[in-house]
C-alpha cells in the first residue's frame, strides 16, 4: 500500500531550487569561457538555460506544496540531487561535443560531484578552460556536500533540516557546531571556502597561473583530485608545491568540526585530544614511511643507487593522497614494486575522518570496531563485566556498534559485488577490483590500465553505468541510497 502522506511535490520544489544554484555555478564556467573566447561558450549558455528552466518550472508547478518534511523525503531528497545535477551538469560536456558519448559524459560528471576524480578523458589539456574549470566546480560542490551548502543559503531548507543533513553528511554520528543545523550548515561552508580561497593563493604564489591555482584548490579541498594537466600534480614539477598540497590534503580529511576548534577557537589541544584525528595522522606518517622504505629498496634493485627526499616527498604525496581519497598522484603507483600497489590499494579504503570531505570506510569506524573487538577478549575473561566502547571518553552505544557492523559487511559486499559485476563485460580482476574499491571509496584511480597513469574510457558503457552507482552509493555512505530500495521506504 503506497504511503498516502508522501509529499513528492515538495521533494521535487527543492530539487528545482538546488537546479537553480547549480545553474548558477555554470555562469561562472560560462564567464570562464567567455573570457577565453573558447568553443564551449554555446554549450554552457544552453546549459545554463536548460537548467534554470527546469528549475524555475518544478518550483513554479509546486508553489503550494505541503512544508511537511520527514525521513524518507529527505532520504530521497539527498539521493535524488546528486543523480539530478549530474544529468544536468553533464550537459556542457556532451554538448560541446568535448565528450561526445552520453555515457562518458554522466561518468565524467558523476565522478565529479562524488569527488570520485575518476576521468575517462584521455587528453585532460585538450579541454576549453569552461570546461576544466566546470569539472572542479561539480568536486567542489560535492566536497562538502550540496544539501550542506543548501542549508546554508536558502531558508527554505530549514524545514526538516536535521533529517536532510543526516542524510548526506558522513559518519556514524553528527555533530553541531550550533543549535541550529543551518547556522552549522554556514560554518562548515566557511571554513570550507577559507581553505579553498588559502591554497589558491599559496600556489599561486608558487607559480601556478591562477587558472590552475583555482581550480585545484577546489579540487584538493574537496578530496576530488581533478587536475587541469595530464600529469596531475607532477606535471607542475615542483617540491614546494606538493608539500603544501601534502598539507591541504591532510586536512581535508580531518573532521570539519576539528577544524573548526582548529582555525576559528586556536584550540588546538582539542585536534591533538581526538582519536579520530591521531589515528587518521598516524596512518598517513606510517604508511608514508613504509612506502618510503620500499621506494628506497625499489631504487637500489633497479637503479643501484639511492635517493632521499624525492622518495620521502612522493611516499608523504601518495600516503596522504590515498588516505584522504583525493586521488592526486605524482608517480604511478602501479608501476612500483608489487608489495607496494597492494599497500596502496589497501590505503583506498580506510578513507579520512568522518564529518571531513574525504570517502572511504571513515576512522571513526575503524577504531571502535577495534575497541570492540578487544573488548570481547576482555569481555570472554570476566563475563559478567560491563565494558563499553568509548571514544574521546564517551560511551559508544551497542546501536552505534551493531549499525557500524552492518556498514562494514555491506561495503564489502558491495565491493565484491562491484567487481562480479564489473568482470562480467570482460574487464580482468586487476582492473575491476580496483574499479570497485576506488569508486567505493571515492578515490580517483585504480589499478593497471585505470591506475594513475591511464583512466577509465576503455571500460564498457554497462560498466560505466554500474560505477556511477557506486559512487554514489559510496559518497552517500550505502544506507541513503540503499533505503530507497526498500519495500519498506514506500509502504507504510
Amino acid at each position: 500500500m503506497a504511503h498516502s502522506n508522501f509529499n513528492i511535490r515538495l521533494v521535487v520544489r527543492i530539487l528545482g531550487a538546488l537546479l537553480l544554484i547549480e545553474s548558477c555555478f555554470m555562469c561562472i564556467s560560462l564567464g570562464a569561457s567567455y573570457y577565453y573566447h573558447e568553443s564551449d561558450f554555446s554549450a554552457f549558455l544552453y546549459s545554463t538555460i536548460l537548467t534554470a528552466l527546469a528549475g524555475g518550472v518544478s518550483i513554479l508547478c509546486t508553489l503550494h506544496a505541503s512544508e511537511s518534511i520527514g525521513r524518507r523525503e529527505s532520504y530521497l531528497i539527498v539521493a535524488s540531487v546528486w543523480v539530478v545535477m549530474s544529468w544536468f551538469g553533464m550537459l556542457p560536456f556532451y554538448l560541446s561535443g568535448s565528450i561526445p558519448s552520453f555515457t562518458d559524459a554522466y561518468f565524467e560528471t558523476m565522478a565529479g560531484f562524488t569527488t570520485t576524480g575518476s576521468t575517462i578523458l584521455t587528453d585532460i589539456e585538450s579541454l576549453p578552460h569552461g570546461l576544466l574549470l566546470w569539472r572542479s566546480i561539480t568536486q567542489w560542490l560535492g566536497g562538502m556536500g550540496i544539501i550542506v551548502l543548501s542549508l546554508a543559503v536558502l531558508p527554505m531548507f530549514g524545514l526538516g533540516s536535521m533529517q536532510l543533513y543526516t542524510a548526506e553528511v558522513t559518519g556514524p554520528t553528527y555533530e553541531k557546531l550550533r543549535p541550529r543545523i543551518v547556522d552549522t550548515a554556514k560554518i562548515l561552508w566557511g571554513i570550507y571556502i577559507l581553505l579553498t580561497t588559502v591554497l589558491a593563493v599559496l600556489l599561486w604564489l608558487c607559480d601556478m597561473s591562477i587558472f590552475d591555482a583555482v581550480n585545484h584548490a577546489m579540487t584538493t579541498v574537496a578530496s576530488g583530485g581533478f587536475s587541469t594537466k595530464n600529469a596531475s600534480i607532477g606535471a607542475f614539477n615542483s617540491p614546494l608545491i606538493e608539500y603544501i598540497v601534502i598539507v591541504f590534503m591532510t586536512l581535508t580529511g580531518i573532521n570539519y568540526s576539528m577544524l573548526y576548534y582548529l582555525i576559528l577557537k586556536g584550540r588546538i589541544g582539542k585536534l591533538y585530544n581526538d582519536e579520530e584525528t591521531r589515528s587518521y595522522v598516524f596512518a598517513i606518517l606510517f604508511s608514508a614511511f613504509i612506502i618510503f622504505l620500499g621506494l628506497v629498496f625499489q631504487s637500489i634493485i633497479r637503479h643501484g643507487y639511492l635517493y632521499f627526499e624525492p622518495p620521502l616527498r612522493t611516499a608523504l604525496f601518495q600516503s596522504a593522497s590515498l588516505i584522504s581519497s583525493t586521488g592526486f598522484t605524482t608517480s604511478d603507483y602501479v608501476s612500483w614494486i608489487p608489495a607496494l600497489t597492494m599497500i596502496c590499494l589497501l590505503l583506498l579504503l580506510p578513507g579520512g575522518s568522518a564529518g571531513s570531505t574525504s570517502g572511504g570506510m571513515k576512522w571513526i569506524r575503524i577504531i571502535i570496531l577495534i575497541k570492540n573487538a578487544r573488548y570481547e577478549f576482555r569481555r570472554l575473561i570476566h563475563p559478567n563485566a560491563v565494558i563499553p566502547v568509548t571514544v574521546n571518553g564517551r560511551v559508544i552505544s551497542t546501536e552505534v556498534v551493531n549499525n557500524i557492523f552492518a556498514f562494514m559487511t555491506i561495503y564489502i559486499g558491495l565491493i565484491c559485488a562491484g567487481t562480479l559485476l564489473i568482470s562480467v563485460f570482460g574487464i580482468d580482476f586487476e582492473q575491476s577490483i580496483g574499479a570497485a574499491i576506488t569508486c567505493m571509496s571515492n578515490m580517483g584511480p585504480g589499478l593497471g590500465a585505470s591506475g594513475p597513469a591511464g583512466n577509465f574510457a576503455h571500460f564498457p558503457d554497462a560498466s560505466k553505468w554500474i560505477m556511477c552507482v557506486i559512487m554514489l552509493i559510496g559518497r552517500l555512505e550505502i544506507f541513503t541510497v540503499l533505503f530507497l530500495f526498500s519495500p519498506t521506504f514506500w509502504k507504510k
